[in-house]
C-alpha cells in the first residue's frame, strides 16, 4: 500500500486487540521445546523466489512517495511526502546488495504505475504527462529496470496503466499503452514474468480509476485484459486481483470487495491469486484520525500482532479456495504497516515481524511474499540515501541462505516462543529451524537431538538500527563486501534463546528424507 495521488489515502482498520496488546508477550513456559530435525514432516513448497521486494513506480521515474521520518521535521499531513529523482539501478552498491537476495521477484508498481505513460520513443519524452496520466515513463528508465533484473537475477513483475488516459470513448480500458510497453521490453531482450492488471483495485477510485468505478466496470475493463496479455505475452502470469484492506480494515475509504469482483460478468480468471497485507496504517497516516488506526512499538512482539498475518491470510485463502481452488497465492505487497512504515520498520524491532511474517505464511502455503520496498522510505530494506544495509536486509540475507523451498512441519509454537523449519538450502537432507523468542524479558529454550550451526541475531536495543550475529555487528566491510557470516557451531541437546531473539539452527546432517 502506498500513496497514489496527493492526498490519496488509503485502508485502514480496526487493531482492537493489537493496540491494546502493547504489554509483554506470555511468561516464557518452564519446559523446552523439543525438536527432532531429522524426523520433521514435509507440509509446503513455496517458490526459489518466495522472499522478493518491490520497487515503486514512482522511485523508478521520480515522483511523490512516503518521506522518511528523519527528513519530516513535522507532524503528519502536508509533510508526509517528498518529491524524489528516479533511482539509480546502475549503482554498484545497491545491485551488490540486491544480487545477494537473488534469485527474487522484483515488482514494480504501486500506485503511481496506475497512471503512467509510458513514452514510447527516443526523443525527449513530454514535459508534462498527457491528458488522463500522472507520470511519465521513459523509455531509459524501463531499460534501468530491464537491466537491474538482469544483473541482480530477479523477475519483473509489473502491472499496468488504468487512469483516464487508457480508456476509449465509451470508457472502455484500451490496451494500446500496456502493448507498447510489452513490445519494448522484448526489444531490449527482458521478459516480465507476471504482471496484475492494476494496483489494488479494492480502492479502485483512490487508486487512479475513474469515478464510479465498480466491479462491472473491472470485469468489463479485465475481459479485454487478459485476451490481450495471453494473446501478446503467452507465458506472462497474470496474477491478481491484488487486494487490500479486507479481512482487517486499514483505513476508511470506499472499498471494492474482492468477492463482488468475482461475482461480476464475466469473472476475472488469474494464474496467480494475490493480495496485499499491511497490519496497520503508519503514525504518518494515523495520526490524522478518522478511524485510521495504527500500532505502537509496544505491541510489535505480541502475539495480537504477529498473528494478523495469519487473520488476513485466511480471509483471502478462503476467497482463493471459493473463486481459483488450487490457483498459488503470493502477497504482492506488505511491509510493517501502510503509509511508508513507522518509525521502527527501519530498526531491529521490525525484524521479529518481518521473519515471523515469512515463516507464518510458508507454512500456509503462500508462494511468493514481496517486501515494500528494496530501499525507499522507512519500511525499506536499504536505506535509500546511504544504502545501509538495515536489520530487515540482514533477516532478509540470512533467510535467503539458510530457508530452502521445502516447509517443515516444527511442531506448535506458543506464546513467546515461535518455530519454523525448512530445508537447508544446498544441503540435501539437512533442515534450518528458525526460533523466534518475542518475549522481552524471559529466555525461552529447546532441546534439539543433532549438532547445528547457530545464527542469533540480537540487537543492544530492540529500537536500535543495528544488529548483531553471535554478538558481533553487522555490517559491509570497507571495500564494499560482506562479511561471512558465520554460524556458531554447538553440541545435541539444550539451546537457550536469549529474550527478544531471532536464532537460524543450521542441522546440515539432519538426513530428514523429505529434504533429501
Amino acid at each position: 500500500m502506498n500513496k497514489g495521488r496527493s492526498g490519496a489515502l488509503r485502508a485502514g482498520a480496526t487493531i482492537g486487540a493489537l493496540v491494546a496488546a502493547v504489554r509483554c508477550a506470555s511468561p516464557a513456559s518452564a519446559a523446552p521445546a523439543s525438536v527432532a530435525p531429522d524426523t520433521l514432516p514435509r507440509i509446503a513448497t513455496v517458490d526459489e523466489r518466495y522472499q522478493s521486494y518491490n520497487v515503486e513506480m514512482a522511485e523508478v521515474i521520480g515522483g511523490e512517495f512516503w518521506k522518511p521520518y528523519a527528513k519530516q521535521g513535522g507532524a503528519a499531513g502536508a509533510t508526509m511526502f517528498e518529491a524524489r529523482p528516479p533511482i539509480d539501478l546502475g549503482d554498484a552498491r545497491l545491485r551488490k546488495l540486491a544480487t545477494a537476495l537473488g534469485p527474487t521477484y522484483m515488482r514494480v508498481s504501486g500506485t503511481w504505475a496506475n497512471a503512467v505513460y509510458f513514452a514510447d520513443s527516443d526523443e525527449a519524452p513530454p514535459a508534462t504527462p498527457p491528458p488522463g496520466f500522472e507520470g511519465v515513463l521513459t523509455r531509459r528508465e524501463w531499460a534501468d529496470v530491464v537491466d537491474f533484473a538482469r544483473a541482480v537475477n530477479a523477475g519483473i513483475v509489473t502491472s499496468f496503466a488504468i487512469s483516464a488516459g487508457v480508456r476509449n470513448s465509451a470508457g472502455i480500458w484500451a490496451p494500446d499503452q500496456a502493448r507498447r510497453l510489452l513490445a519494448y521490453t522484448k526489444s531490449i531482450g527482458g521478459d516480465i514474468e507476471a504482471a496484475e492488471f492494476f494496483n489494488e483495485p479494492t480502492f479502485a477510485e483512490m487508486e487512479g480509476a475513474p469515478p464510479g468505478y465498480d466491479a462491472a466496470a473491472y470485469a468489463r475493463d479485465f475481459a479485454v485484459f487478459r485476451p490481450f496479455a495471453k494473446a501478446t505475452t503467452p507465458d506472462m502470469l497474470i496474477v491478481g486481483p491484488g487486494s487490500v484492506g479486507e479481512g482487517a480494515a486499514l483505513m476508511p475509504g470506499a472499498l471494492l470487495a474482492t468477492a463482488d469482483l468475482f461475482a461480476a460478468t464475466p469473472p476475472p480468471v488469474f494464474d496467480v491469486f494475490s493480495y496485499h497485507f499491511y497490519g496497520a496504517a503508519s503514525l504518518r497516516c494515523a495520526s490524522l484520525g478518522g478511524g485510521v488506526v495504527g500500532t505502537t512499538p509496544g505491541a510489535a512482539l505480541s502475539e495480537a500482532w504477529l498473528s494478523r498475518t495469519d487473520q488476513v491470510n485466511a480471509f483471502y485463502e478462503a476467497l482463493r479456495d471459493r473463486f481459483e481452488p488450487g490457483k498459488p497465492i503470493w502477497v504482492t505487497e506488505t511491509a510493517d504497516a501502510a503509509c511508508g512504515g513507522n518509525p521502527w520498520a527501519s530498526t531491529f524491532l521490525d525484524s521479529f515481524r518481518y521473519l515471523d511474517q515469512l515463516g507464518r505464511l510458508a507454512r500456509r502455503g503462500v508462494s511468493v511474499v514481496f517486501h515494500n520496498t528494496l530501499a525507499s522510505s522507512d519500511y525499506g530494506l536499504i536505506d535509500q540515501t546511504t544504502l545501509t544495509p538495515r536489520p530487515n536486509y540482514w533477516a532478509a540475507l540470512l533467510w535467503r541462505r539458510l530457508m530452502g523451498p521445502t516447509v517443515l512441519d516444527a511442531g506448535p509454537s506458543r506464546p513467546g516462543l515461535h518455530l519454523y523449519a525448512q530445508c537447508l538450502r544446498d544441503h540435501p537432507g539437512g533442515v534450518t529451524l528458525m526460533a523466534i523468542n518475542t518475549n522481552r524479558t524471559k529466555p525461552q529454550s529447546i532441546d534439539l537431538a543433532i549438532a547445528a550451526d547457530r545464527y542469533t541475531l540480537t540487537a543492544q536495543k530492540l529500537d536500535s538500527a543495528r544488529v548483531r550475529l553471535n554478538g558481533h555487528e553487522l555490517g559491509v566491510m570497507a571495500d564494499g563486501e560482506f562479511p561471512s557470516l558465520p554460524g556458531r557451531p554447538i553440541p545435541p541437546g539444550h539451546v537457550e534463546l536469549a529474550p527478544a531473539s531471532i536464532t537460524f539452527l543450521a542441522v546440515a546432517e539432519a538426513a530428514n528424507k523429505s529434504c533429501q
